[in-house]
């Protein structure tokens, strides 16, 4: 079959799903193509044909301008299916439909409930978006042949008024990160223990709290942060809290950089803030850690805690405690035969269940479905 992904949005490779997705999909012979919008050219790479339709700047001409370009070359390949990865392109869904194009949509978050935690809006504009965004988007997808949904509660939304939905999940491709967790010192802070954070730095996930509670940790101890601030100004305002004398900070690392700071840490945090599209997420960095061998500091999400309690890989805290993420931190750090056993059990959930290899059976087994 010949596969076209579509995206406006993202660069051609990272950690992200639709990644995952198209090697997948190419190792199991189908003909696959990435349309991206990064402005870096065209290539191939394992097996997927990456196409580029260029970049432009603003959220306006992303919307517009980049979605009309991957429109024109998305018919321009003449694909047996389309898959679409950006709430954007629901209108190129819609068009290719109306050629009589096989169309998935792939749900990564919840856009209703998203709208509705973007309070720099007035309570009445987010309600009334978040209505109209709804609408819509029933509106469209009742017509594509299927939806892909992120998590398990995306997908029981989707199935409300589409007859065909499947999750699969962002899980982490076994072996990519294994670690041994019997054995972690650090690497370049003397013989201190470290803890990371790995991932976009922002408020809402936590960053604040994360490095007031550095300046609590009774025990010495050190933070790894591996990623980019969203803003300068709260780079620089975090970096005047008493915790941050005792921060790394290594920028954003590319796949063997985050494996070496996971290799030198004894946990990581994934503390997010309680926001409404985050509390039936499932943050494929906690399965990471997991994956490493890495104990889990995690936001005490109803979901959350099944998960990590339920397969005893970790600890859930309030993750607007600053004091609780210490007092989590110090338990780690003085408790290293625990950790250890907690870093085994994340690594034995992963690979019974938490991973992409079993995951991309549900794929694949839809694709399978829809070329008949």
């Amino acid at each position: 079959m010949k596969v076209a992904h579509l995206t406006s949005a993202h660069p051609r490779y990272d950690t992200r799903i639709f990644h995952k997705q198209c090697r997948s999909l190419a190792a199991d012979g189908h003909s696959v193509t990435l349309v991206v919008a990064d402005g870096e050219g065209d290539e191939t790479r394992d097996g997927v044909e990456l196409v580029d339709v260029g970049r432009l700047p603003g959220r306006v001409n992303r919307i517009v301008k980049t979605t009309r370009r991957v429109f024109d070359r998305a018919r321009e390949l003449e694909a047996d299916l389309y898959h679409l990865h950006d709430p954007e392109l629901m209108p190129v869904g819609r068009r290719l439909k109306r050629l009589g194009k096989c169309v998935v949509y792939d749900a990564h978050e919840d856009l209703p409930r998203q709208m509705l935690a973007k309070h720099y809006l007035g309570k009445m504009t987010r309600h009334a978006l978040s209505r109209g965004v709804e609408a819509y988007q029933r509106r469209v997808c009742r017509h594509f042949d299927a939806v892909v949904a992120a998590t398990p509660y995306i997908r029981d939304r989707f199935g409300e008024f589409h007859p065909r939905v499947v999750d699969v999940n962002n899980f982490p491709m076994l072996g990519e990160l294994d670690g041994a967790p019997d054995a972690r010192l650090t690497a370049g802070v003397g013989e201190s223990p470290m803890v990371c954070y790995v991932g976009g730095i922002a408020e809402v996930r936590g960053i604040r709290e994360i490095v007031r509670a550095m300046e609590r940790v009774e025990q010495d101890c050190w933070l790894q942060l591996a990623g980019d601030f969203k803003t300068l100004a709260l780079e620089q305002e975090v970096m005047t809290y008493a915790g941050w004398s005792r921060v790394e900070t290594h920028g954003y690392l590319d796949r063997d950089g985050v494996r070496r700071v996971m290799a030198s840490s004894i946990a990581g945090l994934v503390t997010l803030h309680p926001i409404i599209n985050y509390l039936d997420a499932l943050p494929v960095k906690m399965f990471e850690y997991m994956s490493a061998g890495l104990p889990v500091i995690a936001s005490d999400f109803p979901l959350w805690r099944e998960i990590v309690e339920g397969s005893d890989c970790g600890i859930c805290v309030d993750p607007l405690d600053p004091e609780a993420i210490a007092e989590a931190i110090d338990f780690i750090v003085t408790r290293p035969e625990r950790a250890r056993e907690m870093g085994r059990n994340g690594q034995r959930a992963v690979a019974e269940r938490y991973n992409w290899q079993q995951e991309e059976r549900k794929l694949l087994d839809l694709y399978r479905a829809l070329s008949r």
